[in-house]
């Protein structure tokens, strides 16, 4: 598969919540950037993706292509969801925020991946204002950690 078609599987994968086939897709050396306060590994990144959808069932990525020049791919995101579950950020130290029944939708996000030899060596970001871990918090009624 060539850069083009590896992005669109696995955006197709990302935007069906199949995760384990998301993985098939990462790179070993994979990181996701941006967003975090530092960068993710895939173990990180995937286990942050599935709590997301243990916590929004209803989940919607919008992950879409905008271009692919060489290795490089251009995206946007756009997430939305109701918190209906348990999110657990416990491995982030923040604990587990029980069910608030609110939605919420951020901002569409620009991002960047890498593809080399047929997988995501790297996902980048870049944050929109209210977007992220911090404005599905804010929106669900929950105060971020301040950092």
């Amino acid at each position: 598969m060539n850069a083009r078609e590896t992005a669109q599987a696995f955006a197709d994968a990302f935007n069906a919540g199949d995760l384990e086939k998301v993985a098939d897709y990462l790179a070993e050396d994979f990181q996701f950037s941006g967003p975090t306060p530092q960068p993710l590994g895939a173990a990180e990144w995937l286990g942050m993706t599935r709590a997301l959808q243990a916590a929004f069932p209803d989940i919607q990525y919008n992950l879409r292509i905008l271009s692919v020049e060489g290795d490089k791919v251009v995206t946007t995101t756009q997430v939305s969801g109701t918190h209906t579950g348990e999110l657990d950020l416990t491995p982030m130290g923040l604990g587990k925020i029980p069910a608030t029944g609110k939605s919420f939708s951020n901002p569409t996000e620009y991002g960047e991946a890498v593809i080399e030899g047929g997988k995501v060596k790297a996902i980048r970001v870049e944050a929109a204002e209210g977007s992220g871990l911090e404005g599905i918090l804010r929106q669900i009624g929950v105060q971020p950690p301040s950092g």
